[in-house]
C-alpha cells in the first residue's frame, strides 16, 4: 500500500471497535482507536493528522455529530459516520454538518473498506493538467483542493469539493441525482436521493451571489452554469 493510511476509529462498542481496527490493520492502515469523543478529539488534535474518520453516530459522552461539528471547525479531513440511527433525518443531518459518507449498522467490514478505499481516492485524486480551474468568479486548486470565490478561499467539505469540480468539469450538462451520485460518491449509492440536493443547498449558501451557477433542472437534476451571468 506504500504510504500507510492513517485511521482514526472512534467507536464505543469494545467488540466492534477491535474487530474494525482489527481488519483495518490486516489490510495495511493504522488505526488509532477511541471509545469515547473526549479521547477521539484529544487524538485528533494532538496526532499527526489522520487521513480519514470513522465516527460512530452515538458515543456515551459527546454525541457523534458534535465530534463532527468540531472536527469540521478545523479540518477537512474525510469523514465516514458508522451509526445504528438510520432514519432519513439522522443521515441528511450528517450530511449537512459535513459528513463526507454515512453507513448504517450493521454493515460488512468489506464493504466499509470499499467505502473508505473510493473516498479516498477522491479525495487524491488530482488533475496533473490543469492545477488551477476557473469559472465565473470560482477558482478551484485541484493539487491543495482549496476553493477560491471572488478571490476569497471559501470553506468546503471533501465531498462539497469533488461535487463542485465534478459540476466544472461537466459544465452546461444536465445531470440526473443518480448520475451525480454515482460519479461523485464513487460508486453504487443505496439511499435517499434527497442526498444530493442536501449537499447541494450547501454550496449553494457557501457560493452566495454566485449561487445560481447551479441550476435545478425540474425532473431531472442540475447543471452547472456561468454564462447566463455575461
Amino acid at each position: 500500500m506504500g504510504i500507510k493510511i492513517k485511521i482514526l476509529l472512534v467507536e464505543d462498542d469494545n467488540k466492534l471497535r477491535s474487530t474494525i481496527a482489527d481488519y483495518l490493520q490486516m489490510n495495511g492502515y493504522l488505526v488509532t482507536a477511541c471509545a469515547d469523543g473526549n479521547s477521539a478529539l484529544c487524538s485528533f488534535e494532538s496526532h499527526s493528522p489522520f487521513d480519514i474518520v470513522l465516527l460512530d453516530g452515538m458515543l456515551p459522552d459527546i454525541d457523534g455529530f458534535d465530534i463532527l461539528k468540531k472536527i469540521r471547525e478545523t479540518a477537512n479531513v474525510p469523514v465516514i459516520i458508522l451509526s445504528a440511527r438510520e432514519s432519513e433525518t439522522d443521515q441528511l443531518t450528517g450530511f449537512r454538518l459535513g459528513a463526507d459518507n454515512y453507513i448504517t449498522k450493521p454493515f460488512l467490514l468489506s464493504i466499509l473498506k470499499e467505502h473508505i478505499n473510493a473516498l479516498l481516492s477522491r479525495v487524491n485524486q488530482s488533475d496533473e493538467s490543469e492545477d488551477y480551474l476557473t469559472k465565473g468568479a470560482l477558482m478551484l486548486n485541484t493539487v491543495e483542493r482549496k476553493v477560491y470565490l471572488d478571490r476569497k478561499l471559501i470553506n468546503t467539505t471533501p465531498r462539497e469539493y469533488d461535487l463542485l469540480l465534478y459540476f466544472i468539469k461537466n459544465e452546461r450538462i444536465v445531470l440526473s441525482r443518480n448520475t451525480i451520485l454515482d460519479s461523485v460518491w464513487g460508486y453504487s449509492y443505496v439511499g435517499d436521493l434527497r442526498t444530493v440536493d442536501t449537499i447541494i443547498k450547501q454550496l449553494r449558501k457557501k457560493l452566495g451571489k454566485h449561487s445560481d451557477y447551479i441550476v435545478s433542472v425540474y425532473g431531472i437534476g442540475y447543471k452547472f452554469e456561468v454564462e447566463h451571468e455575461k
